[in-house]
Formats: structure tokens, sequence, C-alpha cells
């Protein structure tokens, strides 16, 4: 049988760490964000930690570490409590996951490049090439989890920071199709790939590359 698609023992751990880190500052921006508006609905959940256990689930932290893409358990939020605080709450709530993952990427680049500038000479070989890999996959998967959350497509948080911004006719339109859009998200995923449309690497790829090569400073595209 062969078993050349499974992770490495090195990859799973790389992937471990980054599971308890990206992910559950993700969840937590969102609702740290909210409770600074005023929804405690977050702080009533128990999502306002950074304890992993709190916001991780459990068929997203294996598809991560098999597949290298995950997902975490959404924070909860009350919509019409941001709303009475302030017309453009729930677009920054919903924009701080992305940010932070974002933050996280560059913070990882930085001492990614610091290494390689000023500590090459200090770390032995095998722990400097798997110190490398974990920050440059860190930095990849943060990236990545920031560009795709962004896409305008509901439950995704790019669907309400469009939304926002949309005049009333348009933002009808767009709510409208939230019913269907896990649908349509599962579909844009798993089904048109098998057709050869490839939306997601259409969009996210190119700025996906130039972005980890603009934090890390290694070619990837």
């Amino acid at each position: 049988m062969n078993l050349d698609f499974l992770p490495t023992i090195p990859e799973i751990i790389i992937y471990v760490i980054i599971l308890l880190t990206a992910f559950p500052v993700h969840e937590f921006a969102h609702a740290w964000t909210a409770d600074r508006f005023g929804d405690d609905t977050p702080r009533r959940y128990g999502r306002l930690t950074l304890n992993p256990v709190a916001h991780l689930d459990l068929f997203g932290s294996l598809a991560l570490i098999l597949a290298g893409f995950g997902w975490a358990k959404p924070v909860p939020v009350n919509e019409y409590a941001l709303r009475r605080h302030s017309s453009s709450a729930l677009m920054w709530v919903s924009l701080a996951g992305p940010l932070y993952n974002l933050v996280m990427a560059i913070l990882a680049g930085f001492l990614l490049r610091l290494i390689y500038s000023v500590a090459l000479d200090f770390i032995p070989g095998q722990i400097l090439y798997y110190l490398f890999i974990f920050l440059f996959q860190f930095v990849w998967v943060n990236l990545f989890l920031m560009l795709f959350n962004l896409l305008p497509l509901y439950p995704l948080d790019g669907e309400k920071v469009l939304d926002h911004f949309l005049p009333a006719n348009l933002s009808r339109a767009l709510e409208s199709l939230r019913p269907y859009g896990s649908l349509i998200l599962m579909a844009v995923i798993f089904l048109l790939p098998r057709v050869g449309i490839d939306v997601i690497g259409t969009v996210i790829r190119p700025a996906l590359y130039f972005l980890a090569d603009l934090l890390t400073g290694f070619g990837t595209g």
C-alpha cells in the first residue's frame, strides 16, 4: 500500500504547533473585537480565550494535519448588539481574524529572516532545517488563512467585510445568497476543481506567493 500522501512525523508536529497557535489566535481576535464593541456573546460562550480547546474543531484539526487545510469553530456573535454600538462593528469583528493572521505571518517572516542573517553559525544544521520549515509553513498557513477568509463568500469573513461597503441594493443581493453560501463554498472548493475550474487557486495563489516571498525572502513562485 502506498502511503506517500501521508505527512511525515516532523510535518505532523509542525502542523500541530501551527494548529495550536494560528487558529486560536484567529478566533480569539474575532471574540476580543466583538467584546470590545459591546457584544458579550463570545465571552458567554467561553471564546474570549487563547486556549486552543475552546476554538478547535475536531475534523478541521485532522484535516489540517493530514491535508494541510483545516478550520476552527466560528465565534458566535450578536450582530444586533454590534450594530447598536457601531455600524462598522461587524466589519471590524470580521476583519480582525484575518488581520491577526497577517500580523503573525509578518512576525514569523521577520524571525525567519533574522535567524537566516545572524544565527546560521550558531544553530545545528538539522535543527536549523526544521526551524526554517516550521517558520515558513507558519507564514504560509497564516497567509492562506487570511486570504481564504477574505473571500466574499458566506460564511467567510470577507462576505461581511464586503457587505459593509456595498450600497443597499447590492447588499440585499449579497444577503439573498447567504442561505446558499456554504453550498457555493463547497462547490468552489471541491467540485469546480474537478472540472478544471480552480477559483481559489486562481484568486489566492498569486497573492499567497507574492506575500510569502515578500515576508520570507525565499522565492516560492
